[in-house]
């Protein structure tokens, strides 16, 4: 997996989230790999997944699949 670390600009949230804050993550793209943060702590762990990954799992939340 690539451990490069994406551009502040390149981060972004869902079009669900509000600007009040609350329990939002960032998700952004880096050459071999989608990067998953908590919006609240941007310095903070990130998750990253494949991006065959992530598309399968964008795809089964969206088709209303939870596991």
């Amino acid at each position: 997996m690539n451990d490069k670390q994406p551009a502040e600009s390149n981060w972004f949230k869902s079009s669900y989230s509000s600007g009040e804050g609350g329990a939002c993550v960032e998700v952004a793209t880096v050459e071999t790999a989608v990067r998953v943060r908590d919006s609240k702590e941007c310095a903070g762990p990130q998750l990253a997944f494949a991006p065959d990954a992530w598309t399968s799992f964008v795809n089964d939340i969206g088709r209303g699949r939870s596991n």
